[in-house]
């Protein structure tokens, strides 16, 4: 097949409520979407989430990665065996761009899996998606009031398990534990994570025995990458350690210290730089004792929570929670249909969507961005490191 256009936006969606935690605030998204056609017109989509607290990107560099590297994506890749070897030939590029890529290697396989009329379970030779998918309440870093309310709402969806982003404030965060304890709600339903809040160990150690509460499990309490240390805080504290920022790729792996049921490891689809990467290393996790979140970034639409399906039901035997699918819980509108969206018990009900039985992801964009995909000129504005943006009501 050949691809002749790929195009570049940046997909601005209001959030209904804004959502803050250690490392930044927003109320829009922050998103970056790659449309892919073919020569006979077929349509693929892609999303990546550049954060710079997370693998050092922004914008600029999304755009200047995408128009380095366009023009020799259109001319090599071709089919699914071509899009490998383009990944594992630019492995040290993808590295360090990991949410630029992510956005265009989803549209190709998106358009791939759509020429060959399948899905793209179909054309990675994986089996059907089966639920159910179960996915987590996720409490921002909020005063008391906002707090219990959002649990309230949670807990008449019948969430089961709970994240709660601390503040670093002894005192609301004391606060906001009691509330969740008074709810019924069990230390063991609980991680909590600190957005690499602390650089000192010892300052680490104290805060969280200050808050006096048994966590499931801490994500990210130190700067990325303090393994030795991270390892002694999950034994003083008799918890284990979920790694978000510090794992980015599967070479960090190796340098992982101490028991492996220590640690956790929450992978996203765009951090690790697309779906190939997030399924390779699922088979690093499992080959290494590790277990696995499989998590989201805040702000993403429907379509990586599409692609995070496909890995969670890659790992389903070394799952221990899933994040993400929050729709238009949180966005004011989401770029696709349908929109995947976790209802009851905190589940996506995924039989009547029948993705199974839809080409690609079984997504399509809404109309203004299907519009803006298919104008013959380039909406990139290399020059000047800037990307166009698609704005949703």
């Amino acid at each position: 097949m050949k691809i002749t256009r790929l195009v570049l936006e940046s997909l601005h969606i209001p959030f209904r409520v804004a959502f803050k935690h250690a490392s930044a605030e927003r109320s829009v998204t922050q998103s970056i979407w790659v449309a892919a056609r073919s020569e006979d017109g077929l349509m693929g989509y892609g999303e990546g989430c550049p954060r710079d607290y997370v693998t050092g990107e922004t914008t600029a560099s999304v755009a200047a990665f995408f128009e380095k590297y366009r023009d020799n994506i259109l001319a090599r890749v071709t089919d699914l065996a071509s899009l490998r070897e383009w990944s594992q030939s630019h492995q040290q590029d993808i590295d360090q761009n990991p949410a630029a890529w992510c956005a265009i290697e989803l549209a190709l396989l998106d358009l791939l899996a759509r020429q060959h009329n399948q899905s793209v379970e179909g054309l990675l030779g994986l089996p059907l998606l089966t639920g159910p998918f179960t996915y987590s309440a996720v409490l921002g870093a909020m005063g008391t009031q906002q707090f219990a309310e959002t649990l309230v709402r949670y807990q008449k969806l019948g969430m089961r398990n709970y994240k709660i982003k601390l503040t670093g404030e002894l005192g609301r965060d004391r606060e906001n534990l009691a509330i969740l304890q008074s709810a019924g709600i069990a230390p063991a339903q609980v991680r909590a994570d600190a957005n690499n809040l602390w650089s000192d160990l010892d300052a680490a150690q104290t805060y969280f025995k200050s808050l006096d509460f048994s966590f499931f499990a801490i994500e990210e309490p130190l700067q990325a990458g303090k393994f030795i240390d991270l390892s002694a805080l999950a034994g003083s504290l008799a918890t284990r350690i979920i790694l978000d920022e510090s794992i980015t790729r599967t070479s960090q792996i190796a340098q992982l210290p101490g028991a492996s049921e220590q640690w956790i490891v929450n992978l996203r689809v765009s951090k690790m730089g697309g779906l190939l990467r997030s399924l390779t290393m699922v088979d690093f996790c499992r080959e290494h004792g590790l277990a696995l979140i499989v998590g989201a970034q805040v702000g993403e639409t429907s379509l990586l929570t599409r692609a995070a399906l496909i890995v969670a039901q890659a790992s389903r035997d070394i799952l221990v929670a899933q994040e993400g699918a929050f729709g238009t819980l949180l966005l004011e509108s989401d770029a696709v249909q349908p929109i995947l969206m976790f209802g009851a018990n905190g589940e996506i009900d995924l039989r009547p969507l029948q993705l199974e039985h839809s080409p690609g992801f079984g997504l399509m964009p809404r109309a203004e961005l299907a519009e803006l995909y298919f104008e013959h000129r380039t909406r990139m504005k290399a020059n000047a490191g800037r990307l166009n943006t698609a704005r949703l009501p």
